[in-house]
Formats: structure tokens, C-alpha cells, sequence
């Protein structure tokens, strides 16, 4: 028998801003990566763009209303622990409102809208890569340039 190896998946972050402030929920789901904050996200589908994707996690996870989806890092990341191995796509989106609603509570708890500095730890391993880069979402920056 052929030794395999798993695959690379491509992982989505959806970085959903408002008003200077990122939803955040904290993972519970026991099999990968739990009790760690998280943007939204998932698994880029079969021929499906990054950008589509990420308005697509955004609804089927908190319903809220995005727009303007912008690609703003990549990043490689190994979960030695499972055995997993993501390239994660990290797209900002601008929120309409503040409005949301946790479609997953199987799977996240203690959503909330937080500022860049005050996301809680330890966080999911795909997030904590944006942070050690020295990234944020520009969506994020926009509102500090304007001050």
C-alpha cells in the first residue's frame, strides 16, 4: 500500500469590519482547534473563487450583509496536532451594520466586535499568522487614516 500524505486544503478567513471593529467568535468545536478566536471562515468549494467564497461564509455563518470583498494575505498554516495542512486565503469585507446572528452555535460562542488590539487569545492558528506578519485588514487601517 502507498504511503499517502493529506491534502493541502484552501482555508477562508472572512475579516468582517465595522466602524473600526472585527467579528469574532470563539471556536468550540472539539476536533480542530478549539477554545481559539476566529473570524469567520471555511473551506474555499470546488471552483469557486476566493471572493465568492468569502461573501458565502460570511451569510451561511453570521448573516451579516458584506460588501466589498478584498484578498489581503496568505497564509501557510500546519495544525501538527490534526494532521492538517491549510493555505488560508484572508479576505476584509466592509459590514453594512453591526447587525449578525450565529448561524453555527454548534460551533462558536462568544461572538462579538472587537478592535484589532483587543481580540482575545489564544487565537486560531490561521488569525494568529495575520497578527505575527505584522497584517491587519485594511478595511481596519482605513478608519485610522481618516482620524
Amino acid at each position: 500500500m502507498e504511503n499517502q500524505r493529506p491534502n493541502v486544503r484552501v482555508g477562508i478567513g472572512v475579516y468582517v469590519c465595522h466602524e473600526g471593529e472585527l467579528l469574532i467568535f470563539e471556536r468550540i468545536t472539539a476536533d480542530h482547534a478549539p477554545n481559539t478566536w476566529t473570524p469567520p471562515g471555511g473551506h474555499l468549494e470546488n471552483g469557486e473563487h476566493w471572493l465568492e467564497g468569502a461573501l458565502r461564509e460570511v451569510s451561511e455563518e453570521c448573516e451579516v450583509d458584506a460588501t466589498h470583498p478584498h484578498l489581503f494575505a496568505v497564509t501557510n498554516d500546519v495544525f501538527p496536532e490534526t494532521g492538517k495542512h491549510y493555505v488560508t486565503m484572508h479576505v476584509a469585507v466592509k459590514a453594512k451594520s453591526k447587525h449578525f446572528v450565529n448561524k453555527e452555535p454548534h460551533k462558536h460562542q462568544n461572538c462579538g466586535w472587537y478592535k484589532w488590539e483587543d481580540v482575545p487569545q489564544p487565537r486560531f492558528r490561521c488569525l494568529q499568522s495575520v497578527y505575527d506578519q505584522g497584517l491587519k485588514p485594511p478595511y481596519l487601517t482605513e478608519l485610522e487614516q481618516a482620524a
